[in-house]
């Protein structure tokens, strides 16, 4: 129903951000709640809406590619929204449509909800039709916002990484490299963010 909004972020919190459109604002779930920034410039979102029987939802993504793939992994048995959104927040999605094509079955196991059946599913119905995606690594919003305090987005970082399904453990096993990685960088909550992906998902 929707292809995109174009409108301006009011909220962001560790699993979606509202996005005001004409005075309404649509509640939508991300990969990457903080690559969005609350601010006046408009921010041009591409909408997945998924309906069910008891609940609807919306879904929302960098650019048209990123939606694009999203909507090829729900189509795999096995994968769900919220499986297909821990996929996608690791912005290295090149990186992912590598693996799918060189049936890396063990890194795709490294998401949450990714099994070692449906890893080789993905493999299956996947490897060979993401080439015609342009993805590279997704960078920033080009919004200019001042760096939050290390300590809160290093918390923030955090509970996005419960928000997209990761265990407790295996967030307190990259704690502390967070910690030391935030300490010597100063970095926001996105940059934290992408570093746990990549530290869980090694």
């Amino acid at each position: 129903m929707y292809e995109y909004f174009l409108g301006q972020i009011t909220d962001v919190t560790p699993s979606f951000v509202v996005i005001e459109v004409a005075g309404i604002g649509y509640k939508v779930l991300t990969a990457n709640p903080y690559r969005y920034q609350v601010g006046n410039q408009p921010v041009k979102m591409y909408i997945h809406q998924a309906v069910s029987d008891n609940s609807m939802s919306l879904f929302g993504f960098y650019d048209a590619d990123e939606k694009a793939l999203f909507e090829k992994l729900l189509n795999v048995s096995g994968i769900g929204p919220k499986s297909a959104l821990a996929i996608l927040a690791n912005n290295d999605h090149s990186g992912l449509i590598q693996a799918i094509n060189q049936e890396n079955a063990t890194y795709l196991t490294s998401f949450p909800g990714v099994g070692k059946k449906t890893a080789q599913q993905i493999v299956l119905d996947l490897k060979g039709k993401l080439n015609d995606l342009n993805v590279e690594v997704s960078g920033q919003t080009a919004l200019d916002v001042e760096t939050p305090a290390v300590d809160g987005a290093l918390a923030d970082a955090l509970a996005a990484l419960e928000a997209l399904g990761y265990a407790q453990r295996e967030i307190k096993r990259i704690t502390t490299k967070l910690e030391t990685y935030a300490q010597a960088n100063g970095a926001d909550t996105n940059a934290l963010l992408s570093e746990g992906l990549r530290l869980l998902t090694k």
